[in-house]
């Protein structure tokens, strides 16, 4: 696994980017990866800052990067992939549809302990982006996001570049 960092116009800054042979294994908002191996395959560079760039400019509905799917397993890549097969871009889907949907919960009996399980399992999604996470919110709202206020943040930036959120005055994505 080697690491690259992709400059962005997310109220975060820039991401941080694991990379494998499979394709990505890590992509995250905040804090740097530290000293991890640097990738210096230029493909890889080229085609993970250009695919990243052209969703974040709004010239692509997909981020179309192979996943690699090792570092989530059982109950948590179920989800996730869920999420990734049938959450498209523009839409959105709650905690506990999410649950629902991918069949994981089956049997829990406590009321909404699926939903609040979901929300801890997008909290520690390995590959946010690619994985669109900030695509699931709130049964009553946005809901929360990792990161605290710039996490939230980055959550509305990116719903408001699909076009789930109305534009505020301080927009400063593509439109």
């Amino acid at each position: 696994m080697s690491w690259l960092t992709v400059e962005t116009p997310l109220p975060s800054g820039p991401m941080h980017i694991a990379v494998t042979p499979q394709g990505v294994a890590a992509a995250g908002y905040l804090g740097r990866p530290g000293e991890l191996p640097q990738c210096t395959d230029r493909s890889k560079i080229d085609a993970v800052s250009g695919r990243i760039g052209e969703y974040l400019a709004g010239r692509r509905r997909d981020v179309g990067l192979p996943i690699d799917w090792s570092l989530s397993t059982g109950p948590h890549r179920a989800v996730l992939r869920t999420l990734w097969q049938e959450v498209p871009f523009g839409r959105t889907i709650t905690y506990g549809e999410l649950a629902a949907r991918s069949g994981v919960f089956e049997g829990v009996s406590e009321p909404g302990l699926a939903a609040r399980t979901v929300g801890q399992m997008m909290a520690a999604n390995p590959v946010a982006l690619l994985v669109p996470c900030h695509r699931v919110v709130a049964a009553d709202g946005l809901g929360g996001f990792g990161g605290g206020r710039v996490g939230i943040d980055v959550k509305r930036w990116l719903l408001t570049l699909e076009g789930v959120l109305e534009p505020t005055l301080d927009w400063d994505g593509p439109l």
